[in-house]
């Protein structure tokens, strides 16, 4: 029999919890707990996965991270794999005390506070990026606006404008067969499609309809406040005159638009410009421990310096959300979370489904087993400091600090309503290997394992795996996010951009019935 010390394969992430996390994959036999007692392990425990500290009833809760994860469904004993064949999902009592634990942040003085090289826009806001962007109002459009973007990127002119950064074609499924203003759905999407042609990373753009749809351009653009750093164009497919005639004039407007915007400058501006976005896809059970603590030590830096971060997925903060409530800075702001939570209760039962549905066969396969443990996991991008503000899908961040924002929690639909609130920078844990892009807004992924990083070296920033050995601390990896938060920010390329990932992930949450 294999005997030798548990701590070596496995740890526990607080003395009080029920569960150990393996190291690496541990073989059956026989370890030494910390306290000199004898624990057999009847079967293999992968990499990532729980076993159990001590025997535990059935029906008994369990917890890690300090916090309830699920229940036995089953009796469990020390040393045996706790994963879904024996932990399950209840609904329980959790104290939303809001402010209970919301601190003062400590911010750096003005005077010392990190810079980076952004583009500064009529409005005062400030872009990491230097796009121009055709946006559809209506799915019927989409063929026409990808055909004036693809003829522009490759037709050779971009060349002769360094600093524009490409054009993106902003296409959706939606825009007509639906309710008009007023209904919940479309307003959502014109709130969304009025985010990306106000963003700072945006130079200029091309409104692109059909001529029929309920979306009209002229209701979505007319509007907007326009400024002399940001032209925008609108054209039909039908006023134009056909498919052929509106490309070749999109074509020429986006032509029109190439000197103005690549004259614009990156100059020297303090971080608290900066509005980072943070998400986590294909999550694993490293998620919670490397990446994603190590993500909220860099949002509490960029806070301290003045700067917003925001989260989203509120399916993914399910059963953690009380952790966010006690750091609320007010009881409204507390409320309008816990009122988020509610209406996802009541509309998940709409279709006979259940928020603990959410953990994908990815996530269990990386040993995540319920809502309730991903959801800590999750919740820890957050990192410590004060809940300024929770926002609707898509609505414009206009505070400063920690916001949350109403989301589901698929990645591109999550990733778009933050990218339409403002973000100009979007940071990407990642532990199964999850491929991704936002243009206009750069993506930085975060590896929350070594194995990950190394076989997907090309698709990966940053491996934050070396948190779970010790080589750093969450608060030093979370200084390495930091800085190259701030050389993104600054104009170097990542790795999802190098890939050309990004034309195909604006997602808006789609809400409305179909007529």
């Amino acid at each position: 029999m294999n005997t030798q010390l548990l701590e070596h394969v496995a740890f526990r992430l607080q003395p009080g919890d029920d569960v150990y996390v393996a190291r690496k994959d541990i073989a059956p036999g026989t370890y030494t707990d910390p306290s000199g007692r004898p624990m057999t392990v009847a079967a293999p425990v992968p990499a990532g996965h729980k076993l159990a500290a001590r025997a535990l009833d059935e029906g008994t809760a369990v917890r890690k991270y300090g916090q309830v994860i699920g229940f036995t469904s089953r009796p469990v004993t020390a040393g045996d794999h706790v994963h879904t064949h024996n932990l399950a999902f209840r609904a329980f009592d959790r104290d939303h005390r809001t402010g209970a634990d919301a601190r003062p942040t400590a911010y750096v003085p003005a005077g010392e506070r990190a810079t980076f090289d952004g583009y500064v826009r009529a409005d005062g806001r400030v872009g990491t990026r230097n796009y121009l962007a055709v946006l559809t109002t209506v799915n019927c459009s989409a063929t026409a606006a990808r055909a004036i973007a693809r003829q522009v990127e490759t037709s050779g002119i971009l060349s002769r404008y360094p600093g524009v950064d490409g054009v993106v074609a902003l296409t959706h499924t939606a825009g007509c067969g639906t309710g008009g203003p007023g209904n919940e759905g479309f307003d959502i999407l014109r709130r969304t499609l009025t985010g990306y042609a106000q963003h700072p990373n945006i130079a200029g753009l091309l409104v692109l309809g059909l001529g029929c749809e309920v979306n009209q351009v002229r209701d979505l653009a007319g509007g907007w406040p326009r400024t002399l750093d940001r032209p925008v164009r609108t054209m039909t497919v039908q006023e134009i005159g056909g498919t052929r005639r509106t490309v070749a004039a999109g074509v020429a407007a986006i032509e029109e638009m190439l000197p103005a915007a690549a004259a614009l400058r990156r100059v020297p501006v303090p971080a608290s410009e900066l509005l980072l976005a943070m998400e986590c896809g294909g999550s694993d059970a490293w998620s919670g421990v490397t990446a994603n603590p190590a993500l909220g030590a860099a949002a509490d830096l960029l806070v301290r310096h003045g700067g917003t971060a925001v989260f989203g997925e509120t399916t993914e903060i399910y059963g953690a959300e009380h952790l966010l409530t006690r750091r609320a800075v007010s009881s409204e702001v507390g409320d309008k979370l816990i009122e988020r939570i509610r209406w996802w209760e009541m509309h998940v039962q709409g279709d006979g489904s259940s928020i603990d549905n959410n953990p994908s066969p990815g996530n269990k396969a990386g040993g995540l087993t319920t809502i309730l443990e991903k959801s800590l996991g999750a919740v820890a991008k957050g990192g410590t400091t004060a809940l300024c503000d929770v926002v609707r899908y898509a609505e414009r961040i206009t505070g400063r600090g920690l916001v949350f924002m109403d989301t589901p929690g698929y990645d591109p639909v999550n990733a778009t309503g933050m990218v339409a609130g403002g973000a100009t920078v979007l940071c990407f844990t990642t532990g199964r290997g999850s491929a991704f892009g936002c243009k206009p807004t750069p993506s930085i992924k975060l590896a929350t394992n070594t194995d990950l990083f190394r076989r997907m070296p090309d698709d990966m920033d940053l491996d934050c795996g070396p948190v779970a050995d010790g080589t750093y601390s969450v608060q030093e990896m979370g200084r390495k996010i930091f800085d190259l938060i701030l050389d993104v920010a600054s104009g170097r390329r990542t790795a999802s951009e190098e890939l050309g990932y990004g034309d195909e992930e604006f997602v808006p949450w789609q809400l409305s019935t179909v007529l």
